[in-house]
């Protein structure tokens, strides 16, 4: 079905909402367990270092989850897959809050993270398919705002939930999210039949682009340092600027105000210069993160560059409809393994982070660690733009709407 025949039959606004609710379960989730890192580990009998051993295991399950459910879902109606996804994600949340011991919590956030690509994939194409061409990188910012608004609501409440009532509330909250999604999607999606030409190998097709690796490339890297500083952001409060818990809720809701004023901002740019804005938002990653290892001593220095970096949190969408561009045939695994990328960044800067910690360099130092890791991205990038200009296609930029 096109896109404009699409628009006619279904209330836009009210689906790209709908999609986005999922988005703000997966954002609490994914962002939440950082934040309750320093009250989950003593409950379950680990140090902090280990407890990070959660969030790449969250990881690891979205790395592994969106090629495999993208692939097997190829000839499934788009509406029943998200309704699908979002199930499975409440119930792994729900067995989350409940588990015993460190490693059943290692295997239940692993299954967590299973859903997490393919969600957001599906439901960027759902999104972009609603809308014109030139408005695409607008729809898939929608969708990510459940993402960045759940870092400024959904996080905090949970983090305050863990202070007040134990960290298992913050799982099981999530778990409740998700299922509500899981009716609403059902209600309102398109109802639309699965293409009848789609199959797993046109889907593994993308995997021939070269442009789609190093699209990945870009998020698995250039993503990295934004995860390197929010992982460690609570106890870099606690230990550096040395101010009482009452401040990291508020902090982490100022990151989420950062991250939705970008995906808000940054896509109106990318939707007429797709490749250039991604290029930009690199570098101001890096400069933003760079400042944040000068900034952490001060609760207000911090605050404000933590806003800042939120702002790379839009480099997300832009990708997302990058690869709508490169990947041809195989757009839903594509677009599902775009979140396998940032996972993988979501497993790198955490490690590299705490490895920085761990040689006694201090909780700052995250902050240059990070804007390494944007720079990395940066030069992904450029390698990206030459490859376009040297086979004649130039960075490929969507028409202006």
């Amino acid at each position: 079905m096109s896109s404009a025949s699409t628009h006619r039959r279904y209330p836009v606004g009210l689906v790209h909402f709908a999609l986005a609710m999922g988005g703000f379960a997966i954002g609490t989730t994914e962002f939440a367990t950082m934040s309750l890192l320093p009250y989950f580990a003593p409950g379950l009998g680990i140090d902090e270092p280990t407890a990070g051993h959660v969030i790449s295991a969250y990881a690891a399950g979205v790395v592994v989850g969106a090629p495999l459910l993208a692939v097997l879902g190829a000839r499934m109606p788009r509406r029943r897959l998200l309704v699908l996804l979002m199930a499975v994600f409440a119930l792994a949340n729900g067995l989350s809050a409940l588990a015993p011991t460190y490693h059943w919590m290692l295997l239940f956030r692993f299954v967590s993270g299973l859903p997490h690509g393919a969600y957001f994939g599906v439901a960027a194409l759902v999104a972009a398919s609603l809308v014109p061409h030139g408005k695409r990188t607008q729809a898939v910012g929608r969708v990510m705002l459940g993402l960045t608004v759940a870092t400024v609501i959904g996080v905090p409440l949970a983090n305050w939930l863990g202070q007040v009532a134990g960290w298992r509330w913050g799982f099981a909250v999530v778990a409740a999210l998700a299922a509500a999604t899981a009716a609403t999607v059902f209600a309102v999606a398109p109802r639309v039949p699965a293409d009848p030409d789609a199959s797993p190998a046109k889907e593994l097709a993308a995997l021939k682009q070269g442009q789609v690796w190093l699209t990945l490339g870009i998020g698995a890297i250039g993503f990295g340092g934004m995860f390197c500083v929010y992982t460690y952001v609570a106890s870099t409060l606690l230990e550096v600027a040395q101010v009482s818990d009452g401040w990291i809720p508020l902090v982490l809701a100022i990151f989420g105000l950062g991250m939705t004023a970008g995906n808000i901002i940054v896509p109106r740019f990318a939707d007429r210069a797709l490749m250039p804005t991604a290029g930009a938002l690199l570098l101001w990653s890096t400069a933003m993160l760079a400042l944040y290892s000068v900034a952490a001593g001060n609760v207000w220095t911090l605050t404000i560059t933590v806003f800042a970096i939120g702002w790379g949190g839009a480099l997300g969408a832009i990708l997302q409809t990058r690869l709508m561009d490169v990947a041809k045939d195989g757009q839903g695994l594509a677009a599902a393994l775009n979140h396998s990328a940032f996972n993988i960044a979501n497993a790198i800067g955490p490690l590299l982070g705490g490895m920085a910690i761990a040689a006694g360099w201090g909780f700052p130092s995250t902050g240059l660690v990070g804007a390494g890791l944007a720079f990395g991205g940066f030069l992904v990038w450029l390698v990206a733009i030459a490859m376009d200009r040297r086979s004649g296609k130039g960075a490929i930029v969507a028409p202006a709407c």
